[in-house]
């Protein structure tokens, strides 16, 4: 394949300005509702009074997670050729520093050209496979969440019926994702029939036919479950992070509190957000967390602490990866 497809494929011209429009407002609009009702000086109370030597056990497990995640990239990657493991982590840290700085997930195509030029891939193929593995991640925390949010003793008629809804849509995706690939000519003629004009239509073509690419990879059994169990791995380390990381302030959640706060997190990012998810993720960490006992003072704190901790790990290895990755 092209590794200049993506980059060159014929389309509308990007609008940033639409994105800074849409997303600054977003970005307010959250923040003054996750600070509306903050009680300023315990928020400061609580950062002094952060048990900060906890950060020597949330970094280095925050760290396993990329290099988990870079693991699991590698085996899409490896449906096409080997590929040494040092080089997909250096590159997805790549991709991770550039998404945490740069606004509209940017980092997902930085890290597929790069590494996708490095290695021969194309860069087309390489970020069929970020893609995918991006799809499959919500499913997985769509999944996990909805389980998790049902061990949280009794959950109310509403939620319940949430929680089936969002578990049916988590199975209904990945179904798709194992039938969308055989189905490519049918899928191509559907994407025909849509009422758009050629200058639309051609990049979606396009698009559309290097994503089941992607999803093609783990059409093997063997690499299908290495996947999925690296996947279960990931979020528990992730979630063992988090229940880790709020005892620097002396709260306390469990295992499935942990998950459904992630699954929170992890699906908010398909708002139109700032670099850093800033205001959505307060946000959500306030919304979250309030029902398991945090003040919105502390969730605050906690979001504070826990973005920022985000930022060191990334930019660490993130500006290695961009030295490494060239």
């Amino acid at each position: 394949m092209d590794a200049n497809l993506v980059v060159d494929a014929p389309g509308p011209k990007r609008r940033p300005w639409l994105f800074w429009l849409i997303s600054l407002p977003l970005a307010v609009f959250f923040l003054y509702r996750a600070l509306s009702d903050v009680d300023w000086p315990t928020f400061w109370e609580t950062l002094r009074e952060g048990q900060y030597y906890i950060l020597f056990l949330t970094v280095p497990v925050s760290s396993l997670n990329y290099l988990l995640r870079a693991v699991r990239w590698r085996i899409f990657l490896q449906a096409e050729k080997p590929l040494p493991l040092p080089t997909v982590f250096w590159a997805n840290m790549f991709g991770y520093i550039a998404n945490a700085y740069l606004p509209a997930r940017a980092g997902e195509v930085l890290r597929s050209a790069a590494l996708g030029r490095k290695t021969g891939l194309g860069t087309s193929f390489v970020l069929a496979t970020a893609l995918a593995e991006r799809l499959l991640d919500v499913i997985a925390l769509v999944l996990l969440g909805s389980l998790a949010l049902l061990t949280q003793g009794q959950v109310t008629g509403v939620l319940a019926n949430a929680v089936w809804v969002m578990a049916a849509a988590g199975l209904l995706g990945l179904a798709f994702f194992l039938i969308a690939p055989s189905q490519e000519a049918l899928i191509q003629r559907v994407l025909g029939w849509l009422p758009l004009p050629q200058s639309a239509a051609a990049p979606l073509k396009q698009f559309t036919a290097r994503f089941l690419v992607g999803m093609r990879s783990l059409q093997s059994v063997r690499r299908m479950l290495s996947f999925v169990a690296l996947t279960l791995v990931i979020w528990l380390v992730d979630a063992s992070a988090a229940v880790l990381g709020v005892q620097i302030i002396s709260k306390s959640i469990n295992l499935a509190q942990g998950l459904i706060l992630l699954s929170a997190l992890g699906l908010s990012s398909a708002i139109p957000s700032t670099p850093g998810y800033v205001g959505v993720f307060q946000f959500v960490m306030v919304t979250v967390l309030g029902p398991f006992g945090f003040t919105q003072s502390e969730a605050v704190a906690y979001s504070l602490i826990s973005q920022g901790t985000g930022y060191l790990v990334v930019t660490f290895w993130g500006l290695i990866g961009a030295f490494k990755i060239r």
